[in-house]
């Protein structure tokens, strides 16, 4: 289904970041002839018809086709796009994420940057970091939780993050949200000496996370002199 490419896919925390437009055109230089042809009609489809009609959706049926028509490597993308094309709100999302698999789970968590504001989707960022699944914890951890997440939260997802062996590198905003919090200083700290007293290793990543909260770093810059958009996940 899917063409051949040299260029990398957009993968993982990617998908939160890529503007939807650039996200759209890569796929579709990616994708064979039938998946392309598939993709367009989707999205026109939820274009056409962003609300619910019946008891599910058309879009919805088509995010859940997405990784037999784009395959396994390309519905991540497809599903965040027509989930764009829906202009798909805080309630359909939630729809979306709570009947639907780990993949599109993940897709509703990197579309949100994308489709919502305001602080109404942290329900699903909260309940993919009770999970263990440390695919879904990288999609949660992208720029919608950077941006709304408490200081409480963010810390024990950065902990969380540690403790399941997933990257640091996929947590969002990570320099400017930790740099000068003495508090996640301290649960590193603790973390790292359980860790040590149990004979156990320390993660190279949780050393640098402490780095980055040592008061005396030159502090990065903020969001908004980094370029951050509200709704597009674009970060510069």
């Amino acid at each position: 289904m899917a063409g051949a490419a040299s260029e990398p896919d957009i993968q993982g925390a990617a998908l939160a970041r890529t503007p939807p437009a650039d996200l759209r055109s890569h796929l579709a230089a990616r994708l064979g002839a039938p998946a392309r042809a598939w993709l367009h009609r989707a999205l026109d489809e939820a274009a056409e018809h962003p609300g619910t009609h019946g008891p599910i959706s058309v879009w919805e049926l088509r995010i859940a086709e997405a990784g037999r028509r784009c395959g396994a490597e390309h519905a991540d993308a497809a599903r965040v796009l027509i989930l764009h094309a829906a202009r798909a709100d805080a309630d359909a999302l939630s729809r979306v994420y709570f009947q639907g698999t780990a993949a599109e789970r993940r897709a509703v968590l990197h579309a949100l940057p994308h489709l919502v504001p305001g602080r109404e989707a942290l329900p699903l960022v909260e309940d993919a970091l009770r999970t263990n699944d440390t695919r879904l914890l990288a999609a949660a951890v992208g720029p919608y939780a950077a941006r709304h997440l408490d200081s409480h939260q963010w810390r024990h997802a950065v902990l969380k993050c540690l403790f399941t062996g997933v990257p640091i590198d996929t947590v969002a905003d990570l320099a400017r949200r930790a740099h000068r919090d003495t508090e996640l200083a301290r649960m590193l700290g603790d973390y790292a000496a359980e860790r040590t007293a149990a004979g156990r290793s320390v993660p190279e990543d949780l050393h640098r996370v402490l780095t980055l909260t040592d008061p005396t770093a030159t502090p990065p810059a903020s969001a908004a002199e980094c370029g951050t958009r509200g709704t597009d996940g674009k970060e510069s």
